[in-house]
């Protein structure tokens, strides 16, 4: 790859190239990562030879303490080795939309957005709103954007489902405890490589104008386009650019990735139970609950891991709870395949 990179022609297509340039880091990336960990274990064992020889009890702590590390990061890079879907290495859009509980709902909707940013900035993905659609007073009804980055869609897929949020609302005069829903659905960016053809003739064009809560991802004109797709009834929107033109274009290519996925769901029999929760986002289909009262808890209902930890998840802190539903979802799948 490295040499096919320093041929002067290679440019000339610019699709190629960039696929090529991406799944050289992605390699590297893999390859670093574990002859990193290949020098520091064999730091480790020097280190723990001088320490039983020397008896010295705080070098053995230190080499404990090391040895857990990579321990841990191993099974993160073994975990990221099964990333191996035919689009898990691929950039996604990620959609939220408000469900049942109206003003708590939306104002879910947005602690959600901001959770998923936070995931990502941790990660060093890029984030790019794509569109927004502002609650009746507070919070979101709906909102996409764009994550890029290596691995973003076979991490994000974990996600797709009803959350679920139990507190005391910040609403309500009376204190009283409310139970409010969103839903999380991410599909992949489609590589150009695929080729996904759409007839427009079975498409729905709408433009109007942008809307939303104001800031720096939302631009107020008349430029946003929706497109339904009638045989599917799948919509996509973007409203983000400021021309007419770009949106449309956006909007198109957002399509496409969701027509991808839709294939891709077809051919992954585990998938058939994702498809089960998309039909009501309420009671009895959500993949993870968030307590904040009358006690801290956030569960995963596929995997049955829980964390204490609140704060720390709504700030981003997901990656337990995403390779764990990975390691269920792949496990699912063997069991399939056999």
């Amino acid at each position: 790859m490295n040499a096919k990179a320093e041929d002067p022609n290679l440019w000339n297509k610019p699709s190629e190239a960039q696929k090529l340039m991406r799944e050289r880091t992605q390699i590297e990336s893999a390859v670093s990562a574990t002859r990193k960990m290949e020098r520091e274990l064999d730091d480790v064992v020097t280190l723990s030879d001088m320490a039983d020889e020397e008896g010295d009890e705080k070098a053995v702590a230190e080499v404990r303490m090391l040895i857990a590390d990579l321990l841990a990061r191993a099974k993160q890079v073994e975990l990221e080795s099964l990333l191996s879907g035919e689009a898990d290495g691929n950039d996604c859009y990620l959609e939220i939309h408000a469900g049942q509980g109206g003003t708590e709902a939306q104002d879910w909707a947005e602690m959600l957005a901001r959770m998923y940013t936070r995931w990502a900035e941790k990660k060093g993905y890029k984030v790019e709103y794509l569109e927004e659609s502002a609650g009746e007073g507070v919070g979101i009804k709906s909102v996409t954007f764009r994550i890029g980055g290596v691995n973003a869609y076979g991490w994000l897929k974990t996600e797709s489902g009803v959350h679920r949020l139990v507190r005391i609302s910040p609403f309500d005069s009376n204190a009283r405890r409310h139970t409010s829903f969103a839903s999380v659905w991410v599909y992949p960016v489609v590589d150009d490589s695929i080729v996904i053809e759409i007839n427009e003739g079975e498409c729905r064009i709408d433009t109007y104008r942008a809307s939303g809560a104001g800031g720096q991802h939302v631009n107020k004109t008349d430029s946003a386009v929706r497109i339904t797709h009638l045989p599917t009834n799948i919509v996509v929107q973007c409203q983000n650019e400021r021309s007419q033109h770009q949106n449309r274009a956006k909007a198109w290519e957002m399509l496409r990735a969701r027509l991808y996925e839709a294939e891709l769901e077809r051919r992954e029999a585990k998938v058939a139970q994702q498809e089960a929760v998309k039909t009501d986002i309420g009671w009895g289909h959500q993949i993870r609950s968030y307590v904040l009262q009358p006690y801290q808890l956030v569960k995963d209902l596929r995997t049955e891991l829980e964390t204490s930890d609140t704060q720390g998840v709504l700030d981003g802190d997901l990656d337990k709870f995403m390779a764990a539903s990975l390691a269920s979802r792949i496990k699912t799948g063997d069991e399939l395949l056999n």
